[in-house]
């Protein structure tokens, strides 16, 4: 089943980086855009799924593509994670939770039997028309960015 979004124009944001800086997906017109919503600053699956983007940001980069990764921490908490783990690329907060819930990566989570509301690890390619091409639903974080340099070649 396909993800609601899909083949569907991206939802427009605007969004503050790990430096307070805007970033609407406007700004991104005529380049792809890797997407991605992750849990939480600072913990494991997020961090290893951030140093991957981070050490493949310049692949990513000659596929034409730019990588910005959401969540609902703050700014603060977003400049201590990018600091600490050398990120280069924007973290956005989306505190509201507002982009996470336009993007469908809001919801109902299942972690060790118990169930709650959270952030799901969805990315989203977004081509260079502003169109969402492929959702990748619950993502494995080692092995995602292979993923993603793969599609690339094959929209390109």
């Amino acid at each position: 089943m396909s993800h609601p979004l899909e083949q569907k124009t991206a939802p427009a944001f605007s969004l503050p980086d790990q430096q307070g800086k805007q970033h609407a997906l406007a700004d991104y017109k005529g380049k792809w855009v890797v997407l991605y919503f992750y849990p939480k600053d600072m913990t494991p699956g997020c961090t290893v799924e951030a140093c991957s983007f981070r050490d493949n940001e310049a692949r990513l980069k000659t596929a034409g593509a730019i990588v910005l990764g959401v969540s609902a921490d703050s700014v603060k908490r977003h400049e201590k994670f990018a600091k600490n783990e050398s990120l280069n690329f924007p973290l956005l907060a989306d505190e509201s939770k507002e982009v996470c819930k336009a993007y469908k990566s809001f919801g109902k989570k299942k972690f060790m039997g118990r169930e709650y509301e959270g952030i799901m690890r969805n990315t989203f390619l977004i081509d260079p028309k502003g169109t969402v091409v492929k959702v990748y639903e619950s993502v494995k974080p080692g092995t995602h960015v292979a993923e993603i340099l793969e599609d690339l070649k094959a929209f390109a």
